[in-house]
C-alpha cells in the first residue's frame, strides 16, 4: 500500500467517522492538515496525530523515523497559514515551530502518551521538529 493510498482511506474514513480513525489511531486525537505546497502550491492533506495543548495543536514531523522531514513539515515553513479539519470542525490557523526546550517537553509528553515517538525518534538522528498549530 503507498503512502498516498494510505492517506486517502485515513481521509475517507476520518470524514466518514466524525473525525476519528480506527487501526493503529483508533481512540487517538487526529486532525486532516491542509497545506500548500513548498514547490507546487498546490494544496496537500495529511492525516497527522495530534497533542492538544490550550488552544493549540501540536503536531511531530517524525516521519515515522525518517532520516528526513516530511513534506507536510517543507510546506508548512514555506506558508504557515493552513486550514485543518478536527473532528466536523475547520479551523484556520498559522503554523509556528516550538524552540528546543519547548519542542524536548512536548515530544516527551507525546512519546510517554504514544511509544511509536519514542521509536521515532530512536530511530533518527535529527531533531524530529515540533509545530504548534494556532487558531487565527
Amino acid at each position: 500500500v503507498s503512502e498516498d493510498d494510505f492517506n486517502s482511506r485515513n481521509i475517507e474514513e476520518f470524514r466518514a467517522n466524525h473525525g476519528r480513525l480506527g487501526g493503529q489511531f483508533e481512540g487517538a486525537p487526529v486532525l486532516l492538515l491542509h497545506s500548500t505546497g513548498a514547490s507546487s502550491g498546490q494544496e496537500r492533506v495529511s492525516p497527522m496525530m495530534y497533542l492538544p495543548d490550550g488552544d493549540r495543536y501540536l503536531v511531530f514531523a517524525s516521519a515515522a523515523g525518517a532520516d528526513r522531514n516530511p513534506a507536510w513539515y517543507h510546506n508548512l515553513v514555506a506558508h504557515p497559514d493552513a486550514r485543518i479539519e478536527v473532528g466536523d470542525d475547520e479551523v484556520d490557523v498559522r503554523a509556528v515551530e516550538l524552540d528546543r526546550a519547548e519542542r524536548d517537553a512536548k515530544y516527551a509528553v507525546q512519546a510517554e502518551r504514544y511509544p511509536g515517538f519514542a521509536e521515532y525518534e530512536r530511530k533518527t538522528t535529527r531533531i524530529i521538529p515540533v509545530l504548534a498549530l494556532i487558531p487565527r
